[in-house]
């Protein structure tokens, strides 16, 4: 394999680094400016847009659905056995779509709703304590996985079916654009997924990177700074550009396998030691009344008043997955070499809304229960923006007290590591000219893209608050929503066409 032969495609390259730039300088020239100026910028993309995300949703879960269970269901991606084995192929299916955002916000997001909960709930009382135990599971569930299927279908079924060695998110348009998907509108979208992808890890980074910091500060007494973040945050990027550098075969799917069973084993002695029938009660009553209430749930746009729940919650959410998921389509794409679009689909919706799943009802709900015993009140860190420490407090509370979060911190480190390695491998590929199904990006643009990845939430950080992280995704995804319908008229188009010609380049 003659990796370093690859070349790479200059204009998507340089333009995304600008645009990237063009956005992180004024960041940090303007910090106290720019704070303002995001926070109304937010609230701006939510009241005009919102319902664009909300319909999308919908739309493309109903669509990959259908896929799946479809006569197209059957078509085979590439030929051969699989590319990796199950265990591998659904651990880095699950890996590379949560980051540490599964961590942080499997921990604490239960007590946002709690104090501010949906439908009109009186907060704090019964009703709300059920749904705050309910909505991070549907946040993490089959709606936003969808949002994963059909750029990694689209694009699949062009690069492994049609044969077109192209691991771009322009060539899952083919279809629709034909022979223009290697020119100037091809490249467009290209960039618009590169942009969309350092938005949105710039995001799951930001997050990530205080709970790290803070698990630091409190096993070994250091005060918060902001100096103490740029280092865990580079010490992390150090870590996944090992990774990186090794390939998908020694360092992605090792690191992946790795994380996952460390994962479980972390989370069934949580399950054991904390209040075990507490979860299990909690977490079946969860999964009833997500079930009960999913179309509500996925449809509610809160017309009458101005909670702004659906805003603040849902539509960032679903604005986090839209930016996310070429990325994942293209990972999903490398992986899937083998299977079909049935396996393909249902195992990225089910293997990663089971994972997520799992993690919010024993992590948040062990969370909730000390909230409700008095033992640790994560609301009180909350309301003072203080949800970093209030992860380290309820993991510190676990038996084995500072050993476990120190167990805890380096897990995250490697979550964080395990989804950002895959993030720079699809930078990396986009960025390629020809990827032939058995080659992988050159190791310098992986191990480019790896340290430039952190540039964004190292900005976004330096001027913090939870509203600018969110604003990253919002205004990254607004443009690719036009990406993915495209992708899913490109797919109809080939699909009615197959068994047809293979030559789809005109």
């Amino acid at each position: 394999m003659h990796i370093n032969n690859i070349k790479t495609n200059k204009v998507i390259f340089y333009a995304s680094l600008i645009v990237l730039f063009l956005f992180t300088v004024p960041l940090i020239i303007w910090s106290d400016e720019s704070y303002q100026f995001l926070a109304f910028l937010k609230t701006f993309f939510e009241d005009m847009f919102g319902s664009i995300y909300q319909t999308l949703t919908i739309l493309v879960m109903v669509f990959v659905l259908w896929l799946a269970f479809s006569k197209h269901g059957q078509i085979k991606l590439g030929e051969g056995g699989y590319h990796f084995n199950t265990f591998s192929w659904a651990s880095m299916l699950f890996c590379a779509g949560v980051a540490t955002g599964i961590l942080y916000w499997g921990t604490i997001e239960w007590a946002y709703y709690y104090e501010t909960p949906p439908f009109g709930i009186t907060p704090r009382s019964d009703m709300a304590i059920e749904y705050a135990a309910t909505y991070g599971m549907f946040h993490w569930g089959l709606a936003g996985r969808a949002f994963y299927c059909l750029p990694a279908i689209a694009l699949s079924y062009v690069y492994y079916v049609k044969r077109v060695p192209l691991l771009r998110i322009s060539n899952s348009c083919r279809g629709l654009l034909g022979r223009h998907a290697d020119g100037v509108p091809g490249q467009v979208i290209d960039v618009l997924f590169m942009v969309g992808l350092l938005g949105s890890t710039g995001t799951s980074m930001g997050l990530g990177t205080p709970m790290i910091a803070a698990g630091v500060e409190s096993i070994f007494g250091v005060s918060e700074s902001f100096s103490l973040k740029v280092l865990v945050i580079l010490f992390c990027a150090t870590i996944f550009s090992i990774s990186v550098y090794l390939g998908l075969n020694r360092g992605i799917k090792r690191l992946s396998n790795f994380n996952t069973t460390v994962a479980f084993i972390f989370l069934a002695f949580i399950f054991l030691a904390g209040p075990t029938v507490f979860i299990l009660k909690m977490s079946l009553n969860s999964f009833g009344l997500m079930l009960q209430n999913f179309i509500r749930m996925l449809t509610w746009t809160d017309p009458l008043t101005d909670s702004r729940f659906v805003e603040d919650w849902s539509i960032f959410y679903w604005s986090w997955w839209i930016a996310v998921g070429p990325f994942n389509g293209i990972f999903i794409t490398k992986i899937s070499g083998g299977r079909s679009i049935r396996q393909v689909i249902l195992g990225t919706m089910l293997f990663g809304s089971i994972g997520c799943a799992v993690f919010y009802n024993i992590l948040g709900n062990y969370a909730l229960h000390l909230e409700l015993t008095g033992d640790f009140l994560t609301t009180n860190l909350i309301q003072i923006g203080k949800g970093a420490q209030a992860i380290s407090g309820v993991i510190g509370s676990l038996p084995g007290g500072q050993i476990t979060l120190l167990f805890f911190t380096i897990m995250s480190v490697v979550f964080m590591a395990t989804t950002f390695d895959s993030s720079s491998y699809a930078l990396a590929s986009c960025a390629s000219e020809k990827l032939e199904a058995h080659q992988e990006p050159a190791r310098w643009q992986r191990l480019f893209w790896a340290f430039t990845l952190i540039i964004l939430p190292l900005s976004l950080i330096y001027i913090g608050g939870l509203d600018s992280l969110k604003l990253a995704v919002l205004v990254s995804a607004l443009p690719l929503t036009i990406v993915y319908v495209f992708m899913g008229i490109s797919l109809t188009i080939l699909l009615k066409k197959h068994r047809g010609n293979n030559d789809i380049s005109e």
